[in-house]
């Protein structure tokens, strides 16, 4: 655990300083004992002055002796508890805290009472427990993160497969009317599993997009033209559902460093989103410019827009805004999460606005000099 480690460097590096103090207030004890001691042997020369008090001295000698060291012990000892007084009480503090924070409870700190070592300690053991509490908190949100995970993704593995089941059923069963019946329900169980196949393919994609030990192989890219290819490759899809892309950029050219594979990803999902959800609007623009020493990639379609309670959602994973409103059944909602991680990992930002009876994907990336 990071906290603990960071404690134990913290109190080794102390631990020499501490040890130099214990040997300063050890010899200012001794010191001052031994001027108490010597304040005594003064006392004694000028009372041995008076000849009665010098017979009974000499004659219990021994006594005195031992009484004089009884002295010298009580005030070590006594000078030394004085000046570590306020230290040990403070250390008792700082041990029954840690006690207390050793039982699961931290929600307590120690009162940081003054700037020595005693006082830097509280302060590392007072951080030390703010990041154990971090720490629990993320690892109580992954958890629920998780158990979400494996809600969601059963939810959507399930739809698609019940459908496959039953269609499967009535082939097997034999209950269709004639061949066209039965092209029917295979078409439909053929369908589900594209769908399902996808929900597993963007499952497997949006993990290991996420693992931070992923790398991506960037190499320097002309922005313009690889939008120009991605939209080509949609005209079909555009045909199909009747609408007409708009492509607005300048002659200028705009060079990224990025990941041209991930990149098309990106531009892929959003476009098929557009069409998908955009269709009435007609028309599908991208606009390409500069701002800000950022490439700025505008995807916009004029169908109905995302309502403004689902836009600070629309990229989290298994998020798929108002499913009636769309009429959606087999969206796996990883496509906009996909389509965040890759533009972080290129340092780029990716937002969503409505505009005007528009839904507006906005795309920043940093362009290279």
């Amino acid at each position: 655990m990071k906290p603990y480690g960071e404690l134990a460097t913290k109190l080794k590096n102390k631990r020499g300083t501490i040890r130099y103090k214990l040997i300063l207030v050890f010899f200012t004890s001794a010191a001052l004992t031994g001027l108490c001691m010597l304040l005594i042997f003064m006392a004694l020369i000028v009372a041995s002055k008076n000849h009665p008090f010098a017979v009974f001295f000499m004659q219990h000698l021994i006594i005195f002796s031992l009484l004089l060291f009884v002295v010298l012990i009580l005030l070590m000892i006594g000078f030394l508890l004085l000046m570590t007084r306020g230290s040990i009480a403070y250390l008792e503090d700082i041990t029954k805290t840690l006690e207390t924070i050793s039982k699961g409870n931290l929600e307590v700190n120690i009162p940081v009472k003054s700037s020595d070592e005693l006082g830097k300690l509280a302060t590392t053991v007072n951080s030390m427990v703010y990041k154990l509490k971090i720490l629990m908190e993320e690892e109580k949100s992954w958890e629920n993160t998780k158990n979400d995970l494996i809600t969601n993704l059963s939810h959507d593995l399930r739809t698609p497969l019940t459908s496959i089941l039953g269609y499967m059923e009535l082939i097997a069963d034999v209950k269709y009317t004639d061949e066209e019946s039965l092209r029917h329900y295979a078409g439909i169980a053929f369908q589900k599993c594209n769908e399902l196949k996808v929900l597993i393919d963007n499952l497997f994609e949006y993990s290991k997009l996420t693992n931070s030990e992923l790398t991506i192989n960037k190499s320097l890219l002309n922005l313009g033209e690889l939008l120009e290819q991605v939209i080509l490759g949609f005209i079909p899809a555009l045909t199909e559902a009747e609408m007409e892309y708009r492509l607005f950029y300048s002659n200028e050219k705009i060079m990224i460093n990025a990941d041209p594979i991930l990149l098309v990803r990106v531009f892929d999902n959003l476009i098929s989103n557009a069409i998908k959800y955009g269709s009435e609007g007609k028309y599908l623009d991208i606009e390409l410019s500069k701002a800000d020493h950022e490439a700025l990639v505008r995807i916009i379609n004029y169908g109905e827009p995302i309502l403004d309670e689902d836009l600070p959602f629309v990229f989290e994973r298994f998020y798929t805004a108002d499913k009636s409103r769309f009429g959606q059944t087999n969206g796996s909602g990883l496509g906009l999460a996909i389509v965040k991680s890759i533009i972080e990992l290129h340092d780029g930002t990716v937002t969503v606005h409505n505009l005007d009876h528009r839904t507006a994907f906005e795309i920043r990336l940093r362009i290279e000099a």
